[in-house]
């Protein structure tokens, strides 16, 4: 890697957008240089007794003596995990289940620390439809209401999973931005779970950030022989940088942060078995091997470094590239979680 990159990945404060699981590790995420990472505390499943033990055990990890984690609860808490050598928690969620039809239950989970709830998973739920829904039916007049709650109290809109009209639905009756914390362009590589471009102008029409992402699932072009290369991922922030602006991107890899990928073992199977449509066909080319999720270059989020040097490679500026490593996503946590 050029000098030039490695001194420029020193410099940014970097955001991962979306970790699909973490058993407690910050390994390979400080080995490349990760400054906070929004993690999915809670199975897509989970229920809201289920994330409300979710929340205590992951406040519990960050407050224990010596803990690697520091607790993002503001904006100001990445840079503050970055300056301390600790990786920042962002708590999310990928799926609004545990709000269940109780409104009263987004300021609750905003004092516990959960910073971002995605509306959908990829099936419908009491707010909306999920990307793998045909009726595409959009939001209820429930998940409306919990939109305005979530702008209110301060917690961020994800619709990564979301279909395409919950998507337009939540970026319209959102009074902040919203984000696609983990998503690439269909007009690049077209799978079930990317968003077109009307889609990607609505979240960048409210402010919002697109956290493009290195996963198969999104990044695979169908070769059987060949899994995702780092080019991919270039050309999805390329196209999206050109189509809304670099202000507007950020990088949302779907990595887990754990020391051994057999700690995923069950998600892989589960998302290949429960969840075909999405990604069945990569599976049935690559297996249950983690690694093949991921580009060539980068199988771990250890080697986050080359984002940056891929993104200096493919003549983005250091301004454009600071942004997508984090910097936006930095500007719109801020935004988003406001109280209003």
């Amino acid at each position: 890697m050029d000098s030039h990159s490695v001194d420029l990945h020193r410099r940014a404060t970097v955001v991962d957008g979306l970790v699909f699981f973490s058993d407690g590790s910050t390994r390979d995420m400080l080995t490349g240089g990760v400054s906070a990472i929004n993690v999915t505390i809670s199975e897509m499943g989970a229920d809201f007794e289920q994330a409300l033990r979710d929340c205590m055990a992951w406040r519990q990890r960050c407050a224990a003596p010596d803990s690697p984690w520091l607790l993002v609860e503001k904006a100001d808490d990445i840079a503050r995990a970055k300056q301390a050598g600790k990786l920042g928690l962002i708590m999310g969620w990928q799926n609004g289940k545990p709000l269940g039809d109780q409104i009263d239950r987004v300021a609750l989970f905003h004092e516990l620390g959960m910073r971002v709830i995605q509306l959908t998973y990829n099936e419908a739920n009491l707010l909306g439809d999920g990307c793998l829904e045909k009726r595409n039916a959009g939001l209820s007049d429930l998940g409306v209401k919990m939109v305005q709650e979530m702008n209110r109290v301060g917690i961020a809109i994800d619709l990564s999973h979301c279909a395409p009209q919950t998507c337009l639905d939540a970026a319209h009756h959102s009074s902040k931005p919203v984000l696609l914390t983990h998503a690439n362009a269909n007009a690049v590589i077209t799978r079930p779970r990317n968003k077109s471009d009307e889609v990607i102008k609505a979240v960048a029409a409210t402010g919002g950030v697109v956290g493009c992402s290195i996963h198969a699932y999104l990044s695979w072009r169908g070769d059987p022989r060949q899994q995702p290369l780092l080019s991919d991922f270039v050309a999805n922030v390329k196209y999206i940088g050109e189509l809304v602006g670099y202000e507007h991107v950020g990088i949302g890899t779907d990595f887990p942060s754990v020391d051994t990928y057999e700690a995923v073992r069950h998600v892989m199977v589960m998302s290949r078995t429960k969840y075909a449509k999405s990604g069945g066909d990569f599976s049935d080319a690559f297996g249950d091997v983690m690694e093949a999720r991921y580009p060539v270059e980068t199988p771990t989020p250890a080697q986050f470094p080359a984002f940056t040097h891929a993104l200096h490679q493919a003549g983005l500026t250091d301004s454009q590239i600071l942004g997508v490593l984090g910097g936006n996503f930095q500007r719109v946590f801020a935004q988003a979680w406001a109280a209003a």
